[in-house]
C-alpha cells in the first residue's frame, strides 16, 4: 500500500509517500480501507518530534481516518468487514490503510460521508471532552473559543451551540470570520494587534454587559492565553488545549487565586489511552447530536495522499479555515456511502 512516511523528525519536506507493509489485523484490532484521513496538528508535532510521544523511526503519521472496515481479528464484535467507519489511531491514518483497536473503530451513521467522517473524529472529541468534562459547560454560559476557524476550534464553537451556549469566536484575522459566524457563533473577538492582554478582554465584556466568558477553550497560546485568562468571569474557566502560536504560557498561580478562576489542561489522547469506554460513549454522544442535524461537520479542504506536505504545511502556515482531509485513490473509486460526491 501507499502511505505517507516520516523517515527522521524534522521538517515537512523530508516526508516521502512510499510502499509500506500492508497492517495484518491481531485478535482485538481492524483494519479499514481508507477513503479520507484526518490532518491536525498534533501531526505537525509528532513529525517534528515535538509531541509527548515520539514514535519508532521510521513512522506513519495520522490520527484519524474513515473507510471501509476490510478485516476484523478474532475476538472482534464492534464492527465488521465492509461496514463503514470512523477509526483513532495513535499514529498510521495517512496510508490506504489503518490498523486499529477495535475500541477505537466507529460504525458511521448512514448519512455521513467520508469526507465529513475523516474531520470529524477528533475534533468534536476534543472539543466535547473540552466543555463538557473539563469546563462543565452549562447552557446560558459565555464561551470564548480562540483559534476558532480551525478544525478543533469550529467543532467547539458548534458544540457550545449545541449545548445552549452564547459563543465568541476568537479569530486572528478577519478574513476567517464567515466561517465562525456559519459555524453559529454570537460574535467574533480579534485575536491580532498589540496589547492583547487587554484588548481581549475589553472586547468580551463589551459582548458580554461587562461580565466576561464563563468558558474559554483556548488552543493559540502566548499573548492570547494571557488576554483570553483575562477575560474570565467570576468562577470562570479555562481550557488549556493547545499552543498553535508556538509560544507556551506562563501564569502566577495568585492570579487565579485572585480572581477565583480555574486553569484546566486537556490531553485528548488520554481519553482514548486510559479510558477508551469513555471515548465510546462521547462519541455516541456526537453521532447522536449529528443525526439530530445540531453538529454538521465543517467542508474540508481535500488534498490526495500524495500532496501530504502541502496538505501539511497549510495547516502549519495557519492558512486552514476548519479541516484538511487527505483522499486516497480507494476515495475515488468507492461506490458505497454516495461518495464522492
Amino acid at each position: 500500500m501507499k502511505a505517507v512516511v516520516v523517515p527522521a523528525f524534522g521538517d515537512l519536506e523530508a516526508l516521502r509517500v512510499r510502499d509500506w507493509p500492508d497492517p495484518t489485523p491481531g485478535d482485538d484490532e481492524v483494519v479499514v480501507d481508507v477513503m479520507a484521513a484526518g490532518v491536525n496538528f498534533s501531526d505537525l508535532l509528532v513529525i517534528g518530534g515535538h509531541y509527548q510521544v515520539r514514535p519508532s523511526l521510521p513512522f506513519v503519521p495520522g490520527e484519524e481516518a474513515a473507510g471501509i472496515v476490510s478485516s476484523v481479528g478474532k475476538n472482534v464484535d464492534s464492527c465488521r468487514s465492509g461496514d463503514r467507519a470512523l477509526v483513532l489511531v495513535d499514529s498510521g491514518a495517512h496510508a490506504e490503510r489503518v490498523l486499529a483497536p477495535q475500541s477505537s473503530c466507529f460504525v458511521l451513521p448512514a448519512a455521513m460521508g467520508f469526507l465529513e467522517a475523516a474531520g470529524f473524529g477528533l475534533a468534536f472529541q476534543t472539543a466535547h471532552y473540552a466543555l463538557v468534562d473539563r469546563a462543565n459547560l452549562q447552557p446560558g454560559e459565555v464561551v470564548l473559543v480562540t483559534g476558532a476557524a480551525g478544525g478543533v476550534g469550529l467543532a467547539c464553537v458548534r458544540l457550545a451551540k449545541a449545548l445552549g451556549a452564547q459563543v465568541l469566536a476568537g479569530l486572528g484575522s478577519a478574513g476567517k470570520e464567515r466561517a465562525a459566524l456559519a459555524a453559529g457563533a454570537d460574535a467574533t473577538i480579534r485575536l491580532s494587534g498589540e496589547r492583547l492582554r487587554d484588548s481581549i478582554p475589553d472586547e468580551v465584556r463589551a459582548r458580554t454587559g461587562g461580565k466576561g466568558a464563563d468558558v474559554v477553550v483556548e488552543v493559540v497560546g502566548g499573548d492570547v492565553f494571557d488576554g483570553a485568562f483575562r477575560s474570565l468571569a467570576w468562577r470562570g474557566r479555562i481550557v488549556v488545549v493547545g499552543f498553535a502560536g508556538g509560544q507556551i504560557p506562563s501564569i502566577a498561580a495568585n492570579r487565579i487565586l485572585l480572581r477565583n478562576v480555574a486553569v484546566i489542561g486537556l490531553n485528548s489522547s488520554d481519553y482514548r489511552q486510559r479510558h477508551p469506554q469513555w471515548m465510546q460513549r462521547v462519541q455516541r454522544e456526537l453521532f447522536a447530536l449529528y443525526g439530530k442535524g445540531l453538529l454538521p461537520a465543517e467542508p474540508a479542504e481535500c488534498f490526495p495522499l500524495e500532496d501530504a506536505i502541502r496538505a501539511l504545511a497549510q495547516l502549519r502556515d495557519r492558512r486552514a479555515i476548519g479541516k484538511i482531509v487527505l483522499t486516497t485513490d480507494r476515495w475515488g473509486q468507492n461506490t458505497l456511502g454516495g461518495e464522492p460526491a
